[in-house]
């Protein structure tokens, strides 16, 4: 069965467009579980195998063709960032309280 799955995989120097489409799913994947540009790159380098240089090209190329959803997306994981920042002081503090 793994190999099935890697067989259908495209590979960049034989099929570039497909490898390019298949990195950019993965990145809107990746958008939709809110994870960081960083925690994107990780990801598909430990799970994909892809290179952290086509991953970081890729994510340029789609923030330079959709600024404005970067820019809200960006504002937006900052908020749910201060808001889990928030939350956990929040626990700390009346954990404290508690003993």
């Amino acid at each position: 069965m793994a190999n099935q799955i890697h067989d259908q995989v495209p590979c960049l120097h034989c099929h570039p467009e497909s490898f390019i489409r298949m990195v950019q799913h993965l990145i809107e994947r990746c958008l939709l579980l809110n994870m960081s540009r960083e925690d994107c790159i990780a990801a598909l380098q430990e799970h994909a195998n892809i290179d952290p240089i086509i991953t970081i090209t890729v994510w340029e190329e789609l923030r330079k063709e959709n600024s404005s959803f970067f820019e809200s997306y960006d504002s937006q994981r900052q908020k749910w960032y201060t808001f889990g920042q928030r939350s956990v002081q929040f626990y700390k503090l009346i954990k404290n309280k508690s003993k």
